[in-house]
């Protein structure tokens, strides 16, 4: 067996978005032809969104999620057979089997690779780069691409107000390289799945059939209560494991939920708003995606620069939450 390395570090980053933005004011238009009331002014007050994008229906998870590892490994001067390890985090998967991981994989066009998906939902990006990390470091892989990606328009409820108009489609990735020097500083992990009714698909697939409600489904103030705290508790504890204080970290990029949800937990965290990464305005809240969709873009637009400290945050479905503390 390889020698383990001691860390890992990310290397290239990368993003995808379909080609259509869909506006509040369009949004609003679109709900108004089936009778249900929103407005710009109502969704930007309780949530902060402006606009997402939406995949047309040829657009698949799989072409999105190869569309960002490409961007991904270009940023980090990589062909895809550089790779050895694919993680890919998604709750939309475009089949039940095999993997989103597996089929990227081949619209890379390489293989031999270990790939898998990973499913935490909005936690999902930060559960695969803890993944990833943690399987470079045994020293069996030394190139690891993992993804977000997701089509969360196909099982939204578009009758239903506190949830259409929250989610968007996209994907993000970033390429992890076996490094000596400390590059994925620490990561901590949790669920609860008594808490799993707050924010569920709870559908399935038997005998040809779809049983049960096929559409997200969301207690808004249960999710808004919870996430704050568990965001506020796993970033202490992986600054703890890191022997950090918060004054260091120079980036804060949780999931991009809600901008209440953010400023909340920056607020809580004693954080200035001013180290906050926001992209929910522009994506809305694209699940396991949010989170390297928003580093891609700070990364590339200058914000995030090489040696700076990055709490990357997820609270999703299930319940999962965790933090991933990153030196660029």
């Amino acid at each position: 067996m390889a020698p383990a390395h001691r860390c890992s570090r990310i290397i290239g980053t990368g993003a995808a978005l379909p080609e259509r933005a869909v506006t509040n004011a369009e949004l609003a238009q679109q709900l108004a032809a089936r009778g249900i009331e929103t407005s710009d002014e109502w969704i930007v007050a309780r949530t902060g969104i402006r606009q997402r994008y939406i995949a047309d229906a040829s657009l698949t998870t799989t072409e999105l999620g190869a569309r960002a590892a490409r961007a991904a490994l270009q940023a980090a001067g990589l062909e895809p057979a550089a790779l050895d390890l694919i993680v890919l985090a998604t709750s939309t998967a475009d089949q039940i089997f095999p993997s989103t991981a597996c089929l990227v994989q081949d619209e890379l066009g390489v293989a031999g690779a270990a790939a898998f998906d990973v499913q935490a939902v909005c936690s999902g990006f930060v559960y695969g780069l803890a993944v990833a990390d943690a399987m470079i470091r045994t020293g069996t892989y030394r190139r690891a691409l993992v993804v977000g990606a997701e089509i969360f328009s196909r099982i939204l409820d578009w009758n239903d107000r506190t949830t259409c108009v929250l989610f968007g489609d996209g994907a993000g990735a970033v390429v992890l390289e076996a490094a000596d020097q400390p590059g994925i500083l620490a990561a901590r992990l949790h669920a609860d799945g008594s808490q799993s009714r707050i924010l569920c698909t709870a559908g399935r697939v038997a005998q040809g059939a779809v049983h049960g409600d096929p559409f997200l489904r969301m207690d808004g103030q249960a999710v808004f209560r919870l996430a704050v705290n568990v965001l506020d508790s796993s970033a202490r504890e992986v600054l703890d494991d890191a022997r950090m204080r918060l004054d260091e970290v120079d980036w804060l990029i949780p999931h991009q939920a809600n901008v209440r949800i953010l400023s909340a937990t920056a607020r809580k965290l004693g954080m200035p708003e001013s180290k906050l990464i926001v992209t929910v305005d522009q994506h809305g809240n694209t699940s396991a995606a949010s989170v390297p969709l928003a580093l891609d873009l700070a990364v590339r637009d200058g914000r995030i620069r090489s040696g700076q400290n990055v709490l990357l945050q997820g609270v999703g479905g299930g319940f999962t939450w965790g933090s991933v503390l990153v030196r660029l």
